[in-house]
């Protein structure tokens, strides 16, 4: 399930966000997590099943949610987490076009993909 991310969350967001290709520098992370922070209309989410294992930062304005950074714990991967993700943020912001950016549209894609086979 989704969850809103809170300052006590932190670390283990921060681990998740690491796993990001464009996160690999400790102060562009920092940049990030504060951006998420601060500005209301970036939100992040965390994904917890029994642990947090995954994770979904989303940019939002009047039309669309832009998928910014979704990571999930490599321990879960293959599993399906990152499409329910997904999944959840269609269901929660079902009034706006979800949408990605150039780092996240190829795995955006699949999800996208995967669900109109399964239609």
């Amino acid at each position: 399930m989704l969850i809103r991310y809170k300052k006590s969350f932190e670390k283990i967001a921060m681990g998740l966000m690491s796993f990001m290709p464009t996160e690999k520098e400790i102060k562009q992370l920092q940049q990030s997590m504060k951006q998420y922070e601060e500005e209301p209309n970036f939100q992040l989410y965390l994904w917890k099943e029994e642990d947090i294992i995954g994770l979904a930062g989303v940019e939002i304005d009047e039309e669309r949610v832009t998928l910014r950074h979704i990571s999930v714990n490599p321990s879960h991967r293959n599993e399906g987490v990152g499409h329910r993700i997904v999944s959840a943020l269609k269901e929660m912001y079902n009034e706006k076009e979800l949408g990605s950016t150039s780092y996240t549209e190829g795995f955006f894609q699949k999800c996208n993909d995967n669900e109109t086979a399964a239609e």
